[in-house]
């Protein structure tokens, strides 16, 4: 199927740049009798794209596509550039969309065994368009955006569409989780998913340093013994457990150099101690992150404590003291990972000031149609998280945001009202109070106390 992946790059890319927004806009209301003849001109030519009664098959198979395949088929969409016939460029690319909807189901269950996935299509450098199998989403519309954005790939269902103008210098990284991997979700069609701020206690220290002009801070980690944050960590996981949670997330920096072989090692004794309890692991964990090596980095493992990947901070924080700025010293890696699941959809992790970077966040969330953005931070709260959720939730993307009482500065304690929230896009029909999960500080962590207790849990349903 390679050759047939790489024309249908080809075609995206063709009309890409040959179609304006104000095509897209006339393709939509598209008239009945164009799309019948766009039909009965390629049954003409490629019958084996149709059934018997007459509508597109999804069930084009490798051993279909032969030599006369091809060569039919590029010799149509040759005579279609020649007329500049858009219309029926558009309608062959919706075909083979539609066609190869089995065999793209096929493909992610292959990617699901691979510890990553590229795309599909090999000649993605010369299109600049990578084209991968697209999971379906339950509370993601199924024109999403056709009313907002004027773009190909509102008409394509089967195929997730990247074009490396949107992605720039970034590199992506692709993930099809397991369908096993969600065993509640497949069950319920509900993610259930627990933050916690862990504590009001800083277990690092910051270094102002100058490098080229340049003021930045950096991150270290003095402490030797670590055995009593990695056991509060623990503890919430396995509180999570008991809930039965798919997810459990936790704030940015809070981490150390113990800590991911300190949790794999506690779900490898569980599973020999309580296999009942091991069996309800969140499915997946966002480890707080940790600074080394100028990269401040996620971990996020799988129920079975499995490394999946490791996420690292893209856009610095930049932070003032006694007047004066300060950057984060980090070293972006470029690298983005993308989680895919059906009934979940997409899934990425953007670590505190990646979010808030407006131009990032929906660089990705358009790239890639994220249905899950989940962002673990330490922040003052000077920053308005909620400006940015209202921009999620406008491209039926769900966010959780969780942040740590560790953040808090004394005089900026009125910003910490609340150390979480769960954006959640709901039904025209429900109560608007659920579209936003509030998680409220504990009291007395503006007394300077605090016991280690809270978690939150919400729950994500289709739409």
């Amino acid at each position: 199927m390679e050759a047939l992946y790489n024309i249908i790059a080809e075609l995206c890319s063709y009309i890409i740049h040959s179609c304006t927004e104000d095509f897209f806009v006339q393709y939509s209301c598209v008239a009945s009798s164009e799309k019948t003849r766009v039909e009965n001109l390629v049954r003409s030519k490629l019958p084996v794209l149709f059934r018997s009664d007459g509508g597109v098959t999804h069930t084009l198979a490798d051993r279909e596509c032969n030599e006369l395949f091809y060569t039919t088929l590029l010799t149509l969409i040759e005579e279609l550039k020649e007329k500049s016939d858009f219309f029926g460029i558009m309608g062959v690319t919706q075909i083979l969309d539609e066609a190869l909807e089995n065999e793209l189901k096929q493909k992610t269950l292959e990617f699901q065994k691979e510890d990553f996935s590229v795309v599909l299509n090999t000649n993605r450098e010369i299109t600049q368009i990578g084209l991968l199998p697209r999971c379906s989403c339950w509370w993601e519309r199924k024109r999403r955006l056709s009313h907002c954005y004027n773009r190909l790939d509102n008409f394509l269902f089967n195929f997730l569409l990247m074009e490396n103008s949107i992605l720039g210098e970034l590199i992506d990284r692709h993930y099809y989780l397991p369908q096993t991997l969600f065993p509640n979700f497949i069950s319920s069609r509900s993610l259930k998913i627990a933050a916690s701020p862990l504590r009001l206690e800083r277990n690092f220290d910051i270094h102002a340093f100058s490098e080229d002009k340049v003021q930045y801070f950096k991150i270290d980690y003095p402490e030797k013994n670590y055995s009593g944050d990695n056991e509060l960590i623990w503890n919430k996981i396995l509180d999570s457990a008991k809930n039965e949670c798919d997810i459990i997330v936790f704030p940015e920096m809070l981490g150390n150099p113990e800590m991911t072989d300190f949790v794999q090692g506690k779900i490898e004794g569980l599973k020999k101690d309580d296999a009942e309890l091991a069996a309800k692991i969140p499915s997946m964990i966002i480890l707080p992150s940790f600074w080394e090596k100028r990269r401040n980095t996620v971990t996020i493992l799988d129920k079975n404590g499995n490394l999946l990947c490791r996420q690292a901070k893209q856009n610095p924080f930049r932070a003032e003291s006694g007047g004066h700025g300060y950057l984060e010293g980090i070293v972006p890696s470029r690298v983005v990972n993308i989680f895919h699941y059906e009934g979940i959809g997409r899934i990425a992790i953007l670590i505190c000031k990646d979010f808030l970077t407006t131009r990032y966040m929906e660089q990705l969330m358009r790239c890639f149609k994220l249905t899950l953005i989940i962002v673990p931070s330490f922040s003052t709260g000077s920053y308005d998280f909620l400006r940015s959720f209202d921009l999620c939730a406008h491209d039926d993307c769900n966010v959780v945001w969780i942040n740590t009482c560790a953040a808090m500065e004394s005089n900026k304690k009125s910003n910490f009202e609340y150390v979480g929230y769960v954006r959640k896009r709901i039904s025209r029909f429900d109560d608007e109070g659920q579209q936003l999960r509030k998680m409220p500080i504990c009291p007395t962590a503006f007394d300077g106390k605090c016991g280690h207790d809270c978690i939150f849990y919400e729950t994500i349903e289709s739409v």
